[in-house]
């Protein structure tokens, strides 16, 4: 997905949830921006880029003639770097005094609230060695290969959570309590596009062997999201965030390009598990231009 449309998307979630929290209720609602870090764990996997190929001269192994199909089996460790995440919350706690107009919560709601929250952040899989081997359809192996995989792309996730907190330290202004720790759950959308690049060599004459930049992809899939953090309110509206979050999807990206090597059509496809952890740090207040006492 390219950086316009996630633009768009987040304009529309803004929007959206402005107009469905913004009303004459003196709930405690909120908006926060956060910042921090985001590491992936291991995308590794196993793949076969397919190949149109030409056979090889005599002497031909067993069928290969009969076998200009061929294709490359190969797999990687996928380790990912660190990268920023950045995004924006907004949501509500179920308190007595009420949320869109209602007033009839029971006490015990207060310790329960809703919020959605978009993301943002690039991913990038550096200098990743590759092993595997090159093969006839038959199963005829032709060469072992080794070489490297390069990716990057971003993740751009739009969740919608179920919170619980507890209060300590309560004053006459704050309640509930100043410190707050919460956990939350839910599902998202997830947005996520891949830019690969591949480049093999045969074992162990080191010729290159294949060559490709297929471009970029994108996937949108369903994700399931998990937080947990410490809210401090510093005053009765503003408060300090700092959270840990957990983002799960499953994207596949379907690649199609020429072998640069021998300029012959390749395909492949690449099924990721998108383990995504960050810690983020954010400022959240109930602006006084939506919500008012």
């Amino acid at each position: 997905m390219k950086s316009r449309a996630v633009y768009v998307v987040l304009g529309l979630f803004l929007a959206v949830a402005f107009i469905g929290l913004a009303g004459p209720a003196q709930a405690e609602m909120y908006v926060e921006g956060y910042l921090g870090a985001s590491q992936a764990a291991n995308m590794g996997q196993n793949f076969t880029v397919n190949e149109s190929k030409t056979p090889p001269p005599p002497p031909q192994p067993i069928g290969a003639v009969n076998a200009p199909i061929g294709d490359f089996r190969l797999n990687y460790a996928g380790k990912t770097d660190v990268t920023v995440v950045g995004g924006v919350k907004v949501g509500t706690w179920f308190v007595k005094e009420g949320f869109a107009g209602y007033s009839g919560y029971p006490d015990w709601c207060k310790y329960f609230g809703f919020y959605t929250d978009f993301s943002y952040q690039r991913l990038f899989m550096r200098n990743q060695k590759l092993s595997g081997g090159d093969f006839f359809d038959n199963g005829t192996l032709i060469n072992n290969v080794a070489g490297n995989i390069k990716t990057e792309g971003m993740a751009a996730t739009w969740a919608f959570m179920f919170a619980a907190r507890y209060g300590f330290f309560p004053d006459s202004e704050v309640p509930f309590g100043r410190l707050q720790p919460y956990v939350a759950v839910g599902p998202a959308i997830m947005f996520t596009s891949m830019k690969p690049k591949l480049q093999t060599f045969t074992v162990p004459a080191g010729t290159a062997d294949l060559l490709m930049s297929p471009g970029t992809q994108s996937s949108t899939n369903i994700a399931l999201a998990v937080d947990a953090g410490i809210r401090y309110m510093c005053l009765k509206n503003v408060s300090i965030d700092l959270s840990f979050k957990y983002r799960y999807a499953q994207p596949s990206f379907s690649f199609s390009g020429v072998n640069a090597v021998d300029v012959a059509p390749a395909s492949f496809t690449l099924n990721s598990a998108y383990n995504l952890f960050s810690g983020q740090i954010g400022a959240a207040s109930k602006p006084p231009f939506l919500f008012r006492e």
